[in-house]
């Protein structure tokens, strides 16, 4: 398969290209480190108001964002990530656009059926998972660290996904977003102990390394645990961006925090314009 997330020329995105082509008025992407205001670490088109950058320059940053993609700034929406599988509907946009005050609490994934709504989500290593149901239009947005991940944060949102919209887990589409590799991500036995309970078929997304360490693929890792709920393998659109390896692209958790003791955060996104 093609890569589904495709630089745009003179744009700090990588866009859905595919999907914003077939469903018109769609837009669905990730940001990438470039073309922003905030300064080292956090250089430059840092996206996350929780990593210790200058607000001002977050708020600026996002609103650049949704200028470059064609939406509101005031549709901007999102929560503030605790690492966890819960899943929120939004049936407004604005939550947390310029400040920590009014995120969507306790929440790692968003979903919602109306126009005019951009969710994001804000990502330095961690799996970002998109969701559409073209039948309803009903659009979702998960973030899947490992935590997330083992969680089932991805079948949380189908099920959600299910019980609001009727949507049928063989009709929904996901598209699986930049992030780090599995030949960047090393992981311990505390974590493979969940991961071989999370999915059966979790051995594909492991290589062991030395000793007690292996090499995780989380996207594999979700791609199993879609497959488990139903999802068509047709349906499913799996990025080879990885994070760690393209930090001249991405801002890594795993590859710049040790050495400059924090970075910042890239955000995907998705929303329906309102005036289509």
């Amino acid at each position: 398969m093609r890569e589904p997330f495709v630089r745009v020329e003179d744009k700090s995105i990588l866009s859905l290209t595919e999907w914003e082509q077939q469903f018109p008025g769609l837009v669905a992407g990730f940001t990438i480190r470039s073309g922003g205001e905030s300064e080292q670490p956090y250089g430059s088109f840092n996206m996350g108001l929780h990593v210790g950058d200058e607000s001002a320059n977050v708020v600026a940053n996002r609103r650049k964002l949704a200028e470059q993609v064609g939406m509101s700034f005031s549709a901007w929406t999102c929560a503030d990530q605790v690492h966890g599988n819960q899943v929120c509907q939004v049936t407004a946009g604005g939550a947390g656009k310029e400040s920590l005050e009014d995120v969507i609490s306790s929440t790692d994934g968003l979903f919602t059926l109306e126009k005019g709504v951009m969710l994001t989500s804000f990502y330095a290593d961690c799996v970002p998972l998109y969701f559409l149901h073209p039948q309803s239009g009903a659009i979702g947005l998960a973030h899947a660290g490992w935590k997330g991940t083992v969680g089932r944060i991805a079948e949380e949102m189908v099920k959600a996904m299910t019980k609001h919209y009727q949507a049928k887990p063989a009709d929904i589409f996901v598209a699986i977003g930049p992030s780090i590799g599995g030949c960047c991500y090393e992981v311990d036995e505390r974590i493979m102990t969940q991961v071989r309970t999370c999915a059966g078929d979790w051995e594909k997304a492991v290589i062991s390394s030395t000793g007690d360490r292996y090499m995780l693929d989380l996207r594999q890792l979700n791609t199993a645990i879609l497959l488990e709920v139903g999802i068509s393998s047709g349906n499913i659109f799996s990025t080879n961006w990885c994070t760690s390896c393209r930090t001249d692209l991405f801002f890594s958790h795993r590859k710049e925090a040790g050495i400059q003791g924090t970075t910042g955060r890239m955000a995907s996104y998705i929303g329906w314009k309102e005036n289509l």
